[in-house]
């Protein structure tokens, strides 16, 4: 079986649809399809007590958690705004992701 097409990739601008960072912005950092989740910059921030290591001092650190695909949407090229995404075959046959709200490729 084959794996659906991503409509999400690492490097996207999305806005964040639900939950406690709803309507926050930012850029996808990674993707985990196995799972349906990614990692938006900024976003979902959680603390972690690192123990000292060879390696690291060890300390208080906050990163981004991941969030479920669902609770994002692209941001649309044109107007800023949130779009759901299609896609559709050029004449030479590249198959490319495009906004519905505008209809604006997205690269």
């Amino acid at each position: 079986m084959t794996r659906p097409a991503r409509k999400v990739k690492k490097g996207d601008k999305v806005v964040v649809l639900t939950g406690k960072d709803r309507g926050a912005k930012g850029e996808v950092l990674k993707v985990m399809a196995d799972e349906n989740r990614v990692i938006v910059q900024g976003v979902n921030m959680v603390t972690r007590h690192n123990k000292p290591s060879q390696l690291s001092g060890g300390g208080i650190e906050k990163k981004e958690a991941s969030i479920h695909v669902s609770n994002v949407a692209l941001l649309d090229p044109k107007s800023d705004k949130a779009t759901r995404v299609g896609f559709k075959v050029l004449k030479d046959g590249k198959k490319v992701r495009v906004a519905r709200k505008s209809g604006e490729t997205i690269e």
